[in-house]
């Protein structure tokens, strides 16, 4: 594999000019695809096999008055304190006839019908023709301003529901951390040409991913984290491929050679670990689809697509590019000559491997620990910021109605056996209420709403909901959707592991040629995915340094979360090993001893990983800052992981378990060696003379700056 990428990356720096212009014309290309076929997005939960879903389904077929799947908003009016409701009758059906001219309304329910025991809370149901995407701004600011005149009558207007959901958009965070590592590249190479090189790939990378996701979304309804997701990977793992091969470039460049050789030097290694770092990833985001919940597929498919295309032009795009640049990436040569920080690190840890060891075990098991509390949900009004209309509303309904009023659960039964259902439903335990049969125009199917005691994340509504499924009938509702998902992601979390466990495993014994060395990545990469759970549990759900984190409302987890960050977080931890790993790897090849490879290969790569892993970092604790919750959690998520692998796992971890190991930790059964491909990712073949090929004629004047 090196040969060929040493080739590859060698072309590329000689037709840099013919590279470019293709690259620009992809991009160009995509843009327009974008521009001209993007469609909207949505956040819907669709989870196909499940009792929810097939009741959801007969719904929309056998109701479809009901607008099943069309937005939905509750406008909440709560009376003054002394005061109810009826008082002041003219200002709520001023309300209600605003709220009925809005362009989408399709029906809007009487509030004085809905109206609490105190009579102090009420709400009217509105239901519009299209879904929440299709919604305009003017749409959303009709529904919040209709309560104006209940306003100015002394009463408290709250507006709910998937009305109000807006797209997710790019914000200041990502921009924060997109200049984040900007330093940290200046700081790395003291060159502001070479800072700037994995910069400017990382924007040509996302643009192309970021377009082909959109262009997806003009034949295939995508949720609105997909592109986010897509951005947020993308991003960081371009940045991080380019640091990766420019510092191997400079290194080459250092060592004489000439910027063309040190290209395909720097693309045959470097680019070999990028290749096969990249495959992990995108093994891991893409092995998802087993977990069958589509909108979990479709963010691990486009943020993998990410993947591929920073992939490909770190191994294209990038020499071009070091073409244009030549020597200027060199910088400061102090970076080349000063005894790195790196090799004293590993000194210090390879004295007392053992003790190391256990410190990093025991403090990654620690941050676990609030893991065990665990809980699982899907975002809603409940997790909004405390000063949101839709938290708002949905605090005055619990208020006014019970806990349960905010979950309620869509009972679905045959016309003929509704009554019986309805009474058998009102006999189970942690029922508050439970409607008349709706019966629909063809007289064949019935719904009932049952409104749970208890809340919607409450363990006893879960209980409520089986119990109902225990009498042969079907739930639906957001309630019910939830405790599925949740079923599904718990029992499909084996399987995903085993298939992304196994495919990485032999990956990473093809690459290393090793089996002991696989198995400790895989085992550093679990402890490092059940810390960052108990750091999300901590701060999402118990609500520690919640106001450092930005975090408005605590509560469980959103449901994708786990099986989304074992895929991410697998992919990305596979990354430093492969980095770092493959430079011991290399020392070992060419004869040095089982300590001294750890401690060489370590002080050439622990420099640009830990500068790649601060900017990873960086990428995703901007995310942090985003309004959205999921966003908001998915980045800490990642950002934590990111800090615990790089620094604990990798960087201490590692190399303690490599000296434990010596040379065993190399050691590959003979009928298995002979059995595997060299792929030669330590490019112990570019050792030997390469073919010469035609010099560009900035080569000569190139080659005597550096000499």
């Amino acid at each position: 594999m090196a040969t060929y990428l040493y080739r590859l990356g060698k072309l590329s720096f000689r037709r840099r000019r013919l590279v470019l212009a293709l690259w620009l014309a992809v991009i160009a290309a995509l843009g327009a695809g974008a521009f001209t076929l993007h469609g909207p997005t949505a956040d819907t939960f669709e989870i196909p096999g499940t009792e929810a879903q097939e009741a959801q389904d007969l719904l929309a077929a056998r109701f479809p008055q009901a607008g099943a799947g069309n937005a939905q908003a509750r406008v909440v009016f709560a009376a003054p304190p002394g005061a109810v409701l009826t008082d002041d009758r003219a200002a709520i059906e001023q309300t209600v006839a605003a709220l009925r001219t809005g362009a989408q309304v399709a029906n809007v329910t009487d509030p004085l019908q809905a109206v609490n025991q105190a009579g102090t809370v009420a709400y009217a149901q509105v239901t519009y023709k299209v879904e929440p995407p299709a919604l305009t701004d003017a749409d959303r600011e009709a529904l919040t301003g209709a309560g104006d005149a209940a306003r100015a009558a002394g009463l408290t207007v709250e507006v709910g529901g998937d009305a109000l959901q807006t797209p997710v958009e790019v914000g200041i965070g990502e921009v924060i951390g997109f200049g984040i590592a900007a330093v940290v590249l200046l700081i790395t190479f003291g060159s502001l040409v070479a800072a700037g090189l994995p910069l400017l790939t990382a924007v040509f990378g996302v643009a192309g991913a970021v377009a082909g996701v959109q262009i997806v979304s003009g034949f295939v309804d995508l949720g609105s984290n997909t592109l986010i997701l897509a951005l947020m990977l993308g991003l960081a793992v371009a940045i991080d491929y380019a640091l990766f091969i420019v510092s191997r470039y400079r290194h080459e460049l250092a060592s004489g050679r000439t910027p063309a050789e040190a290209a395909g030097h720097a693309t045959g290694t470097a680019g070999s670990a990028v290749t096969f770092a990249g495959l992990t990833v995108v093994i891991a985001l893409a092995a998802l689809a087993v977990v069958n919940i589509p909108f979990l597929t479709q963010m691990g498919l486009a943020a993998a697509g990410a993947v591929v295309v920073a992939v490909v032009i770190a191994l294209t795009l990038l020499p071009a590019l070091l073409g244009f640049a030549g020597t200027r990436v060199t910088g400061s040569r102090r970076i080349f000559k000063a005894a790195p920080a790196g090799r004293r690190w590993a000194q210090q840890v390879t004295r007392r491997p053992v003790l190391w060891t256990l410190a990093s075990v025991l403090s990654l098991l620690v941050i676990a620990i609030p893991a065990l509390d665990l809980r699982l949900g899907l975002p809603g009004d409940n997790v909004a910021g405390t000063d949101t209309t839709q938290r708002k509303a949905y605090d005055l309904l619990a208020e006014g109605f019970g806990p349960g009023f905010n979950g309620p659960l869509v009972v679905v039964v045959d016309a003929a056996g509704a009554e019986q259902a309805a009474a058998t439903v009102r006999g189970l335990p942690d029922v508050a209420m439970v409607t008349p049969p709706a019966v629909n125009p063809a007289g064949d199917t019935a719904i009932i709403q049952v409104i749970p005691a208890s809340g919607p994340d409450d363990e006893k509504t879960t209980d409520l909901v089986h119990a109902i499924r225990d009498h042969d009938l079907m739930v639906t509702g957001l309630t019910a959707v939830n405790i599925d998902i949740s079923s599904r992601v718990g029992d499909a979390l084996g399987p995903y592991l085993a298939v992304i466990v196994v495919l990485a495993f032999l990956l990473l014994m093809l690459l290393f040629r090793s089996v002991l060395v696989p198995v400790k990545a895989i085992a550093g990469f679990l402890l490092s995915v059940v810390a960052t759970f108990g750091a999300v549990v901590a701060v999402f759900q118990w609500g520690w340094l919640a106001d450092v984190f930005g975090v408005a409302s605590t509560g469980p987890i959103v449901s994708m979360i786990p099986v989304l960050l074992i895929g991410i977080v697998f992919g990305l931890a596979m990354d430093y090993e492969v980095f770092l790993v493959s430079r011991m790897r290399e020392e070992h090849v060419h004869g040095a001893g089982p300590t001294d490879s750890v401690v060489n290969g370590f002080a050439h790569g622990a420099r640009v990983v830990t500068a790649a892993a601060i900017i990873m970092i960086s990428v995703f604790a901007g995310f942090v800052l985003a309004p959205d919750p999921t966003i908001k959690s998915i980045g800490f998520a990642l950002a934590a992981a990111i800090l615990f692998d790089a620094f604990i796992v990798r960087m201490t971890l590692v190399p303690a378990v490599m000296t434990l190991l010596g040379r065993r930790a190399w050691s590959l059964p003979r009928w298995l060696d002979r059995a595997l491909p060299d792929v030669d990712v330590e490019g112990e073949r570019l050792r030997t003379p390469q073919p010469a090929g035609p010099a560009s004629p900035e080569e000569p004047e190139l080659a005597g700056a550096i000499r």
